[in-house]
């Protein structure tokens, strides 16, 4: 069987760009090569589309040093138009040379300008199959504000919020203010549109709120305000399902986080001692049947496609969904496949899955 072309395309311009790196490290090193030839188009914090070595060395996550895609000067250039697959490659030199026919391209994008349906777009324009979900649900997923509505609009539950731009808190503070304090304390202020914890404040005084949402909006220009839930954190991984078949839903995974903090950046990845990652989770059999349906049925809410991760608290009694990852962290040490392997589904095969569902993607 001969093998397939894999672009990987990581990086990017978000504030998640090292994020997305050691993601591509994880794959680099997992990927079948028997099965696949893999091209590793890094994207330069500026956008440019470059050639990197296919080393998951350099990309490995390191708390010291993270990792991130230099600008060698080289730069890929994509298909003149839908009519053909081709991928070239201008070098620093200016020579330029083909890097052959691309069968998928696997982006591997976080945050704003990738995960977002921006690059989506670009593929669809392109005729280029795609692992993951198509422009709408990234585009959905990445908007916290627009994921909480189409999830309310199917019965699941989310967190009350308020959502508010920098000109709307200026124009009218006196309402804005109000709204906020309905909520009650603690709350939550995040980038609408923004990963990783990045941008994130807990506030517990309304002393604080100001100084929280202009942390937000340095990342977005939208910050959601968001009432703090009492609750075990939850996540589980979602594949969708083969040939039309039912969504699938991996085994629940638990945060655990120590002492009054909160699953922020550092915690998720400089500080290994700030959260313990737990899979599988201990729920009794209907607990985990309902959250799985919770899941599945968030996904399929954004017209999800590929795979996601769904981020829950759970108060005792009720499931309440925090966010809808569509390209959750995928490094070997990430909860999607650690609750995909604790589900029989091991790393390179949870590739090789990801890799046909967008072989047969029809979004």
């Amino acid at each position: 069987m001969p093998k397939l072309t894999v672009a990987l395309l990581f990086g990017g311009r978000s504030a998640e760009h090292t994020i997305s790196c050691a993601t591509a490290g994880g794959v680099l090193s997992a990927i079948d090569r028997d099965k696949y030839d893999v091209i590793p188009i890094g994207i330069t914090r500026d956008g440019a589309f470059t050639l990197q070595p296919d080393d998951a060395a350099l990309f490995a996550l390191n708390p010291t040093a993270m990792p991130a895609v230099t600008d060698n000067g080289s730069r890929v250039l994509w298909p003149d138009s839908a009519a053909t697959r081709e991928l070239s490659v201008t070098a620093a030199s200016g020579q330029r040379r083909s890097l052959g026919t691309v069968d998928v391209v696997f982006p591997i994008l976080h945050g704003p300008f990738g995960e977002d349906g921006t690059v989506q777009g670009m593929l669809e324009l392109l005729g280029l199959p795609y692992v993951g979900n198509g422009v709408l649900a990234s585009a959905l997923g990445m908007d916290k504000h627009f994921t909480k509505t189409a999830l309310e609009a199917v019965g699941v539950t989310v967190a009350p919020w308020v959502t508010v731009s920098p000109a709307q808190w200026a124009a009218d503070n006196e309402l804005w203010r109000g709204r906020a304090a309905s909520l009650g304390l603690p709350v939550f202020v995040k980038p609408a549109r923004a990963g990783s914890s990045v941008g994130v404040t807990k506030v517990t005084v309304a002393e604080k709120l100001d100084a929280a949402l202009e942390t937000a909006w340095a990342e977005d220009g939208k910050a959601l305000i968001e009432r703090a839930i009492v609750g075990r954190e939850l996540e589980c991984a979602v594949l969708s399902g083969r040939d039309g078949s039912a969504t699938r839903v991996s085994l629940a995974g638990e945060i655990i986080v120590q002492g009054d903090g909160f699953y922020d950046f550092e915690a998720k990845y400089i500080d290994d001692s700030a959260a313990q990652l737990v899979c599988p989770a201990e729920l009794t059999e209907g607990e985990l049947a309902e959250m799985q349906r919770v899941a599945a049925r968030s996904f399929e809410a954004i017209g999800g496609s590929g795979l996601a991760r769904v981020d829950f608290f759970y108060t005792g009694t009720e499931f309440v969904v925090n966010e809808l990852n569509t390209m959750p962290g995928f490094t070997p040490i990430s909860m999607f496949p650690k609750c995909w392997a604790a589900s029989g589904l091991a790393y390179p095969q949870l590739i090789d899955e990801l890799i046909e569902l967008g072989l047969q993607a029809i979004r």
